[in-house]
């Protein structure tokens, strides 16, 4: 061959490995084993953690229940408490791993790679600070709440519920409640589906051709793209305590809704895609993987849609029987659900199921009367026309969501 031959050859050759994609370098073992349980070693150790998605879940736990322990022992919820507890900012937490762990929640809210760095999905910077300050008006709410008047048309305040007082802003709506299960979707939902699960995440850098060379993080024992998937499932499943049936967050309401039969193959689909896709990443098989994600976006987002259907004929049919505040509960469960709506990710778009919008006016809906909430004579129609609305695009009807305890 002559030089000039020779140079062609190598140029083209270069241009061939140099434009590569991770589907054109895939190594995958023959029939590599999915294991039964989320287990996955190297070199006879663990290679799984997402203990600061750990950390994350039990934060969020002790603010729920600072608002549930403070407003039942008749003591005032201090606002300052839970800011700091947003920011993990002095000391704020009974335990001290969790206060000296490095870790917040108001750093994970609104800010998954897709959504609220790269843009897509309507996300802005504005949007992001405006999240942030939602929650912390919250904090705010629950304080006024918790100093001493009885929750009453327009005044917030308590309401005592069984052995346990719960506290009510003006309009209706619980504080504790829009927080656990709002944060939930602008935080837990946010981090797993835009962005642990985000291609854009898992393939940055040179994350793909370490992955398949096996190059950990240093003094780590995974590689980046299998710790971004663990992280990822550890919004979900890092709170569960297998022994005693203890199971949080978003993991508690995937089993919940499973045990409607109308959605009980759901909590499989889910937990056999992590692991399907977390044995993908070992075997370098990417195509599989990207298949994983898929289908948990997919199957992860019905959950707060069924959910938020439930909770608002919950309080529905709570209004009928009980006239008020114990009704608006369940409202503000189904309230923060639906914030939820606005992080989930439909599989091949990059776009929540509903737009920012979309969802908005859902929320400015269920409170639009003077009173919110408590104007009760108009609040039927509005539950019943959202409902409608969630379950039509997600394609279950308002039975069957309505059945599942």
């Amino acid at each position: 061959m002559n030089t000039k031959k020779q140079i062609l050859a190598l140029v083209a050759f270069s241009s061939l490995f140099i434009s590569c994609t991770k589907n054109d370098i895939d190594i995958v073992p023959q029939n590599y084993t999915i294991p039964d349980t989320y287990t996955f070693d190297r070199n006879s150790t663990t290679s799984v953690d997402y203990s600061g998605q750990s950390s994350r879940i039990s934060m969020l736990q002790e603010m729920g229940d600072y608002y549930k322990t403070q407003a039942t022992a008749g003591n005032e919820v201090n606002e300052t408490v839970l800011n700091n507890m947003y920011s993990n900012s002095g000391n704020p937490f009974s335990s001290t791993d969790l206060n000296t762990s490095g870790k917040q929640l108001k750093d994970k809210t609104a800010a998954s790679t897709d959504y609220f760095t790269l843009l897509y999905g309507g996300g802005s910077t504005v949007e992001q600070a405006s999240v942030r300050t939602f929650f912390q008006t919250q904090f705010t709410q629950g304080n006024n709440a918790s100093l001493g008047n009885n929750a009453a048309v327009g005044v917030a305040g308590k309401y005592l519920d069984g052995t346990s007082t719960r506290l009510f802003a003006a309009n209706g709506l619980e504080p504790q409640q829009v927080v656990l299960k709002g944060m939930m979707g602008a935080s837990f939902m946010d981090q797993i589906a835009n962005n642990y699960l985000s291609v854009n995440k898992l393939d940055a850098g040179t994350n793909v051709i370490d992955n398949t060379n096996k190059v950990v993080e240093a003094g780590k024992n995974y590689t980046t793209m299998e710790h971004n998937w663990d992280e990822a499932y550890g919004y979900i499943y890092g709170g569960d305590i297998a022994s005693t049936n203890s199971f949080k967050f978003w993991s508690s309401y995937i089993n919940q809704v499973n045990n409607d039969t109308d959605f009980n193959t759901l909590k499989a689909a889910i937990d056999l895609a992590f692991r399907k896709g977390r044995a993908a990443i070992v075997a370098n098989d990417y195509t599989t993987r990207d298949a994983q994600i898929a289908i948990i976006k997919e199957k992860l987002a019905l959950v707060p849609a069924v959910r938020a259907v439930f909770y608002l004929q919950e309080g529905k049919a709570k209004l009928i029987t009980d006239n008020g505040a114990k009704a608006f509960h369940a409202l503000s469960e189904g309230y923060g659900f639906i914030m939820s709506l606005r992080y989930t990710n439909k599989p091949g778009t990059n776009n929540p199921y509903f737009t920012k919008t979309e969802v908005d006016t859902m929320l400015n809906s269920l409170i639009s009367g003077p009173n919110g909430l408590w104007d009760i004579d108009n609040i039927s129609p509005k539950l019943d026309a959202i409902s409608a609305q969630i379950a039509t695009k997600f394609g279950f009807t308002v039975a069957q969501a309505a059945t599942v305890n």
